[in-house]
């Protein structure tokens, strides 16, 4: 055998994997959201832009995506530096902050609908130390900021081990030689962080925001299960338009427009965290 195929033939099954099971359903999908009377149309689009809850969910979407993204990248960078400096259980702490990675999307909201809820933890705990008479309604349809705050809450908990992950490998690639050397010409810990550790992180940023953001537009059971129809989402009205209202054209509308919003900020934090030539490690 010709060593020149070798590379083809061992990529084969992934190639064929991808073309059965994402290039095929999306040519599927895409077709639904672009074929009208048997030919090319935007109708569908129109249908679901103009419909009165899609400035509604898109707003959400954005604004969730605005208020936790920023959060998590903060708590990951934090948490994976702390990680990196320990010399003893390490390995355990780590474990421990990524539990939430084994927990099903529903099941986080329902975790958090616990605490929440009018006979949830939250309740009891501020009635027994005084703070309210009796439990009170924390979601519902007169405390929309409430409705955010917990689901906020909840996608935070829930994802922000994802990009610890990435980060704690993208800091364990740096030489440390770099900080060495900072601590050599008199850097302190804050600014080996901004000098070195962060500028280096920049290929892992970027792996771990775009992951993030695309995950992000895609929130779907955590808000189902704290907010219901309190807090509509793209994903949700995907969801409604295929199986609620059984119009899978619609729904493959709203698929189309997730994955445009997903790759307009892919594109953005690919250019914002550009890495210069020559500056890979």
């Amino acid at each position: 055998m010709d060593k020149r195929y070798l590379p083809y033939i061992l990529i084969a099954p992934a190639t064929l994997f991808l073309g059965l099971f994402f290039l095929y359903p999306f040519f599927l999908v895409a077709s639904q959201a672009f074929v009208s009377d048997g030919g090319l149309s935007l109708k569908h689009f129109q249908d679901v832009t103009s419909y009165w809850k899609f400035p509604i969910s898109l707003k959400n979407t954005l604004y969730l995506t605005a208020a936790v993204v920023p959060i998590q990248l903060a708590f990951a960078l934090l948490m994976a530096t702390m990680v990196a400096r320990m010399k003893k259980g390490r390995d355990m702490v780590l474990y421990i902050w990524t539990i939430p990675l084994g927990i099903s999307d529903l099941a986080a909201g329902i975790v958090w609908l616990a605490i929440f809820e009018q006979s949830g933890f939250l309740n009891s705990m501020m009635v027994g130390m005084g703070f309210l008479d009796k439990p009170a309604t924390l979601l519902s349809y007169q405390s929309p900021l409430m409705v955010f705050v917990a689901i906020a809450l909840a996608e935070i908990w829930r994802a922000t081990a994802i990009m610890l992950v990435i980060i704690v490998a993208g800091i364990g690639l740096i030489p440390k030689e770099y900080y060495e050397a900072g601590e050599v010409f008199g850097a302190s810990r804050w600014q080996q962080f901004l000098r070195i550790t962060l500028p280096l992180l920049r290929p892992s940023l970027q792996t771990a925001l775009i992951l993030r953001v695309i995950l992000a537009f895609e929130v779907f059971a955590v808000v189902a299960a704290l907010g219901g129809t309190l807090f509509p989402v793209l994903m949700g009205e995907t969801y409604a338009y295929q199986f609620d209202l059984l119009n899978s054209n619609a729904a493959a509308a709203m698929a189309m427009v997730i994955l445009t919003l997903s790759i307009g900020f892919t594109l953005i934090i690919l250019y914002a965290l550009r890495v210069p030539k020559g500056a890979r490690i």
